[in-house]
């Protein structure tokens, strides 16, 4: 049974479907609005539709892909009832260049960016991350924003938009704004995203220096990440790191020190008291802690073997 009631153009429905329902009509848009039965969900249609929501209707749960929504719902961890979803407004998938900046939409799936050819040109440890993470089905439908939303410390794309110094594009019904996202996360799970606002686009500047992307788990792929490192080799260098701090942490001091000719021992134990992992079901600190040093010197290893040949090619 599909109720609605309507104070607008796009309102909010009330959805009550049956498993009989979802076997007779087992589109993905069907399979979406089934799993959240008994909740409220508000449809708009265009992202100013979107953000009117947000406003006049109270405490909204934002969703799209849903990749981490299900897995909470279906174990129960999840007490919000009422939904905004996003999936259909394509306004927000763009991936376009504005001027000299690179914009990806926060809609814009895994597979969208691994198949961007923009996204390969510019940003390809972007690239890199997407491909890493899940499998198929969640590359089709996991999104940078619903990432960054999450705001997972393992967060696979963290570490590349943390070393790009990517800008994050806020909007809500009666404002813009840009954040750093060095400024974006306040602790675990906690931003500065106010009530009312939505991530709706992440903006990158060309990067100079050869990019490198690297995620440790249990497995190569469908794992969730143990360590994760995004580097850019410039001058100075940029290195940021996952899943060992509450939040993906850059690495100032060890970047300063590789840039001003530090030994890479010296640069790992500047990192080690940069970072702070914990033990966990996953991992513990003293593992984190080695693999961090080790990806850092095989990102500078490599960097180095990298500058090697393009000098012999001269």
């Amino acid at each position: 049974m599909l109720g609605s009631i309507s104070n607008r153009q796009a309102t909010w429905f009330v959805h009550k479907f049956r498993r009989a329902d979802l076997l007779r009509s087992a589109d993905e848009e069907t399979l979406m609005l089934g799993s959240i039965s008994n909740r409220q969900l508000f449809q708009p249609r265009s992202l100013t539709d979107a953000l009117s929501m947000l406003r006049d209707e109270g405490p909204l749960v934002p969703m799209a892909g849903c990749t981490d929504l299900y897995v909470a719902l279906n174990f129960g961890t999840l007490d919000d009832t009422r939904f905004l979803n996003l999936w259909p407004l394509d306004s927000l998938r763009r991936i376009e260049m504005r001027g000299d900046v690179l914009s990806i939409g926060a809609l814009a799936t895994y597979t969208d960016m691994r198949r961007s050819p923009l996204v390969q040109k510019i940003l390809p440890m972007l690239v890199a991350a997407a491909r890493e993470i899940g499998g198929v089905q969640v590359q089709n439908r996991g999104t940078l924003g619903g990432n960054v939303a999450n705001g997972s410390p393992a967060g696979d794309t963290l570490p590349v938009l943390a070393a790009a110094d990517v800008v994050v594009v806020l909007r809500s019904a009666a404002d813009m704004r840009r954040v750093p996202f060095s400024e974006y996360y306040t602790g675990y799970r906690r931003s500065v995203l106010g009530p009312g606002e939505l991530i709706v686009a992440f903006e990158f500047r060309k990067l100079h220096g050869r990019q490198w992307f690297r995620k440790v788990g249990t497995r190569a792929a469908q794992a969730i990440s143990k360590v994760v490192m995004a580097a850019v080799a410039g001058d100075p260098p940029r290195i940021a790191v996952g899943s060992v701090a509450p939040t993906v942490v850059r690495l100032p001091s060890t970047e300063a020190a590789l840039g001003r000719g530090a030994s890479i021992d010296e640069a790992r134990q500047i990192l080690l008291e940069e970072i702070a992992p914990i033990d966990d079901a996953r991992s513990t600190a003293e593992y984190r802690q080695r693999v961090a040093a080790n990806l850092l010197a095989r990102f500078w290893n490599d960097s180095f073997i990298t500058k090697s040949r393009r000098t012999r090619n001269l």
